[in-house]
């Protein structure tokens, strides 16, 4: 596990997808202005996870000028499946720190797969990353983004409709893209 090339990865999917294809209008500014953390745990468990995701909650506590975090964790949880029960986990750790509402975890996940659609359905690329990731949101930064944004409301359909548009095998192309950047033999 390399944690540089993986920060190389994840901050040009961030800025070739998700800034790039526009999925969330908040993240260009937020970008530019070097308020968001990417940070690479080697954690093996979920509960050594759990630490980590503890330290980083206190570290934003600590830290205003960062905004938000991307806390890549590729070592654990690589099925989707446990992944996504974890996340419970994580929304009790809020609770447990008296953090809920003040923060909030956004998912992303190399298989990420909504309720009620199949594995394959281009929708479920709106939340699908090079690597298992943790998304640390400012609740009180979210809340004035949107409110200085018409028709925020719209940006979850909009996301779906232009992943449909772009097709699921545009978006395996441009996700597994990232990845082989840094890859030995890949120039």
């Amino acid at each position: 596990m390399d944690p540089n090339s993986i920060i190389d990865a994840t901050r040009r999917w961030v800025s070739d997808v998700v800034v790039g294809l526009n999925l969330c209008p908040f993240a260009r500014r937020e970008l530019v202005r070097d308020r968001v953390l990417f940070k690479v745990t080697d954690a093996p468990s979920e509960e050594a996870l759990l630490i980590v995701l503890q330290d980083e909650l206190l570290y934003l506590q600590e830290h205003p000028e960062v905004e938000t975090t991307l806390l890549v964790h590729p070592c654990v949880l690589q099925d989707f499946m446990v992944y996504n029960d974890f996340l419970a986990a994580a929304d009790g750790l809020l609770v447990q720190l008296e953090l809920e509402g003040v923060y909030q975890i956004a998912s992303f996940h190399p298989d990420y797969q909504f309720g009620g659609t199949e594995p394959e359905d281009a929708e479920n690329f709106t939340n699908r990353s090079p690597y298992p990731m943790l998304h640390l949101l400012r609740e009180e930064g979210l809340e004035r983004a949107i409110a200085g944004y018409p028709g925020a409301e719209f940006i979850p359909e909009q996301n779906i409709a232009l992943m449909n548009r772009l097709g699921a095998e545009e978006m395996r192309r441009r996700l597994s893209g990232q990845m082989m950047i840094n890859q030995p033999g890949s120039e």
